[in-house]
């Protein structure tokens, strides 16, 4: 298969007064293309900052990463801009969504970004809002939706341009259970037509349902997780919650 991302000794560090908080430590990773990926572990392990970095929404301090065959540590901006509005989309816990704008202009954005015309803009935001459920919802405000509507609109967003890639940080984080599980629902569907899927969260039930789990600890990655060993995992986490 092909590594969609790869990181080499990746590490990430940020200065915190006179010491430095060190969020990556020595990390490396391939994604192959057309998998989908879960990243756990406790607040502080690094899985954010992992995915930042995959993201080009961030630079290593020092390590080298490889997205979809070409190095991006030392690309300009712009270079580094149009290269994740060419091959990513992301999903946040938070939305993201601009309050002043409907529905459907906010799954636009990228659009506009990307030089598309006004006309080609407008359908290919209503087709994927279509696909998501909101086709009736495109010239509401974001006020006006429940969260997980919003959720939708915001992967809408993320796939108007017709990624390689969706990286997701904790996307069902703010949302009760029947809605998180039609949000990963989706992400499961976007992975079954081909999409390369990467989830950062806390909630390991969710996890279980990728084909690999990356856990996380101190900015390291403490193991790598599939099938039985995965369902191991969950299942104790579960019997140990159900003892509290």
């Amino acid at each position: 298969m092909d590594a969609l991302i790869r990181l080499e000794e990746v590490y990430r560090s940020y200065p915190m007064g006179r010491t430095e908080l060190h969020a990556l430590r020595g990390v490396s990773l391939s994604v192959e293309r057309g998998e989908y990926v879960a990243v756990i572990g406790p607040s502080g392990s690094g899985k954010s900052t992992l995915m930042h970095i995959a993201g080009c929404l961030d630079r290593p301090s020092s390590g080298r990463c490889r997205i979809d065959g070409t190095w991006v540590e030392d690309l300009p901006d712009e270079e580094l801009s149009r290269l994740r509005n060419r091959k990513m989309g992301f999903v946040f816990q938070s939305f993201f969504l601009i309050s002043q704008l409907s529905v459907q202009e906010n799954v636009e954005v990228p659009l506009v970004y990307a030089g598309v015309d006004r006309e080609q803009r407008s359908e290919l935001a209503r087709e994927v809002l279509g696909r998501v459920g909101l086709g009736a919802r495109l010239g509401h405000r974001p006020n006006e939706l429940s969260g997980g509507e919003c959720q939708r609109v915001a992967i809408a967003r993320a796939l108007v341009t017709r990624p390689d890639l969706l990286l997701a940080d904790e996307p069902t984080g703010n949302l009760d259970r029947r809605t998180g599980e039609e949000i990963t629902g989706i992400l499961e569907e976007l992975h079954a037509e081909g999409v390369t899927v990467v989830v950062v969260t806390h909630d390991v039930t969710k996890a279980r349902r990728a084909q690999r789990v990356i856990q996380m600890q101190d900015g390291r990655i403490e193991r790598e997780l599939r099938g039985t060993e995965l369902e191991e995992l969950v299942d104790a986490l579960e019997a140990a919650a159900r003892r509290r």
